[in-house]
């Protein structure tokens, strides 16, 4: 089982049920946040099976996390998984594919029988990631991207969304989203602004003004990402209060 989900009874229940009769080896978890890993200790208790991630949360103030979809921060893997390392069962192995950027612990499946990728969170099937600082990291993000463009699937099931068949040019449409970005980024700052406050209603004008917050968060990590490769500077630490002008 592959992130089995909240901890909501029912649907721990459905999953149970869809689950009845078969017997359950390992349970992976792409990474920790309250959608994909609460189900996890519940299942393994079922089964017996061991719960399989990447690492631990870091610890950071709740206040981190507001951008975020919800940090499931007392997860704990039984087996700490490693890039690379390999699972096998009856007609199957998984491969560990760690992506980092939607979260510092994520990490992607390749069903090495059938040249699939299971992405979690990383590239899912209706809509691009969320980058929260400061466990979100848009330039490992972008790097991920590679990585699995480098591996050369011919689909990818997301945790969220119907599978995608169209591999290379989805994970090019969806760098070249964030590129863009960046470019409207570097636009407000030429146009005189240097506070995200007053970017993010510009940059995302056809968005319910509710989700500023989290779209602040977004261009937070892009504005991270320029700063660190030079083509921005900041008054102090990178953060949301900070200004930002164009690098000389």
């Amino acid at each position: 089982v592959i992130d089995p989900g909240p901890d909501d009874a029912a649907h721990i229940e459905t999953l149970q049920q869809a689950l009845a009769g078969e017997r359950v080896s390992h349970i992976f978890v792409t990474h920790r946040h309250l959608d994909h890993s609460p189900a996890a200790r519940p299942l393994a208790a079922a089964t017996g099976a061991k719960i399989y991630a990447s690492g631990i949360a870091p610890r950071f103030s709740p206040d981190d996390f507001v951008a975020e979809a919800g940090d499931d921060l007392g997860f704990r893997p039984d087996i700490v998984v490693r890039d690379g390392e390999a699972f096998a069962g009856k007609g199957w192995t998984l491969e560990a594919v760690m992506t980092p950027g939607h979260t510092s612990d994520h990490m992607c499946l390749a069903l090495r029988q059938e040249n699939a990728l299971f992405s979690g969170d990383h590239i899912m099937g209706w809509s691009t990631t969320v980058v929260s600082p400061p466990d979100g990291d848009m330039e490992a993000y972008l790097a991920s991207l590679d990585k699995v463009a480098a591996g050369n699937f011919t689909t990818l099931w997301p945790t969220h969304g119907p599978p995608v068949t169209d591999v290379t040019p989805f994970i090019a449409a969806y760098r070249a989203h964030r590129i863009d970005r960046e470019a409207q980024i570097i636009a407000r700052l030429q146009a005189g602004q240097s506070r995200i406050v007053d970017m993010v209603p510009v940059m995302y004008a056809d968005v319910d003004p509710r989700l500023y917050p989290a779209a602040a968060h977004s261009v937070l990590a892009h504005m991270i990402r320029l700063v660190k490769i030079g083509r921005v500077r900041s008054d102090g630490a990178p953060g949301l209060d900070a200004e930002y002008a164009l690098a000389s």
